[in-house]
């Protein structure tokens, strides 16, 4: 009897616990989990299984390691705000998979993606041809995200848009995707200089689309 109140008691301590873990870790949808983050949230349940299924554990043993892992996760989330590239290392980038209606067999490649995936995902979007498609983007949670093409007066022409490109993140310039729009960095710092901004470090995040710039400084601190 006293064994089966202790593994209702640590299901319910251990329930509660993991609530304020990833309570404390942040709010993402499931979708939008980094590697990472699902590592550090299989890990931690799984220390709670352990825990509830092996009553002699002692308590604050399973604990540590759940509230470790927590940190770290915190920890390395703080830096990847800070550092772009860190960022990329753990998170991975967006890949263009359909850009301006051409399919990039390249990008695919090093995605290790085929086909059967994309057409599925399209599905999935209610997307019946890929003809219809502007641009797919393989987000790093490895969710498509799609941008259709818009049709024109002539339901047999489509007009082709734009979408945003960030060239500089975090004060650090994007090279590839200067190359990707035929620009290079003497453009990209003249450019800011017409607009009076020197200084590319102080700048959160710039983006170009259709000719236009979005600029956003860096909070003063």
């Amino acid at each position: 009897m006293e064994e089966f109140l202790t593994i209702i008691f640590r299901t319910i301590f251990f329930y509660a616990l993991i609530l304020v873990i990833f309570r404390l870790m942040g709010k993402r949808e499931i979708g939008e989990l980094s590697i990472l983050d699902l590592v550090v949230f299989i890990m931690i349940g799984e220390l709670a299984v352990v825990a509830i299924e092996r009553p002699t554990v002692k308590l604050f043993h399973a604990v540590l390691p759940m509230v470790l892992l927590m940190a770290v996760q915190i920890i390395m989330a703080i830096s990847s705000l800070k550092s772009k590239k860190f960022r990329d290392l753990v998170d991975g980038k967006p890949s263009i998979i359909i850009n301006r209606g051409k399919i990039d067999e390249e990008a695919m490649r090093k995605q290790r993606y085929n086909f059967d995936d994309l057409l599925t995902q399209l599905r999935e979007k209610d997307i019946r041809s890929i003809a219809d498609v502007e641009f797919a983007i393989l987000e790093s949670s490895g969710s498509l995200s799609v941008i259709e093409k818009q049709k024109g007066s002539d339901s047999s022409e489509a007009k082709s848009g734009d979408i945003t490109i960030p060239l500089i993140l975090d004060g650090t310039v994007e090279e590839e995707n200067l190359q990707r729009i035929n620009k290079t960095n003497l453009w990209l710092r003249q450019e800011m200089k017409k607009k009076g901004y020197r200084d590319l470090k102080k700048i959160s995040f710039c983006s170009y689309e259709n000719g236009k710039f979005y600029i956003d400084l860096m909070d003063e601190e």
